[in-house]
């Protein structure tokens, strides 16, 4: 559990009230980008307050609004709020995340006019002269293909791309679209009468395996991918 003088605030608005929580800046972050994260390891303190600040606690009636517990409450503060991390900690994790981006795009792209692969230094390079913004909160997978077409006019690259195909439940199916939209290219959509989805999507191919852990995930596993 981190120490109250190390935690950080995270803070969410809901129903006309404000929650806030004291949280460990690491594993809030790693929460936010879709981690398995302790709870309870994560909080300073095991209360949901109005003002962390001035130690205010919310109230019982307040606290209706999450019908569920403290840790509960505290992973969707976390998840839907805003997490006051420090200036140097989110370069830092842009930074990060950067790399990997580069990583990624280096082993799974190639210069088309000698079909050899660009060195990751050389993405690096690229990134920084078209200014490429990092958000650190983004996963790699969702940023990628945005990054690749600020890339192209100033680097010769293409990248191999996959067509998957996925069936969403009506339960799931405006969650997961938005999701898609944002992981590559969608090249065909079917809305069923009962509000179903079926979508196929280009994206690199290096990459499916991750988008299908991600979608899977947004679905508790009932998706169908092809």
């Amino acid at each position: 559990m981190v120490t109250v003088d190390k935690a950080v605030i995270a803070r969410l608005d809901k129903g006309g009230k404000h929650f806030e929580v004291l949280v460990d800046p690491e594993l809030a972050y790693a929460l936010k980008e879709g981690k398995s994260v302790s709870i309870q390891a994560m909080l300073a303190v095991n209360q949901v307050f109005s003002d962390a600040s001035k130690g205010t606690k919310s109230s019982e009636d307040d606290m209706k609004l999450f019908k569920s517990d403290v840790f509960s409450a505290a992973e969707e503060i976390i998840k839907k709020g805003d997490v006051q991390l420090t200036a140097e900690f989110r370069r830092k994790k842009a930074e990060d995340k950067r790399r990997q981006i580069a990583s990624i795009i280096s082993k799974n792209a190639i210069n088309p006019q000698t079909k050899l692969p660009h060195p990751q230094e050389r993405i690096e390079n690229a990134m920084e002269k078209a200014r490429v913004n990092i958000d650190p909160f983004l996963s790699a997978d969702q940023q990628i293909p945005a990054i690749l077409a600020a890339l192209r006019p100033i680097l010769p690259i293409s990248i191999e791309q996959a067509e998957i195909e996925v069936k969403i439940s009506a339960k799931y199916a405006s969650r997961v679209f938005g999701a898609l939209k944002s992981l590559g290219e969608i090249s065909g959509q079917t809305w069923g009468s009962d509000g179903s989805l079926v979508a196929k999507i280009k994206v690199p191919a290096g990459l499916k395996q991750t988008i299908y852990s991600k979608i899977n995930a947004l679905t508790e596993g009932s998706a169908i991918i092809k």
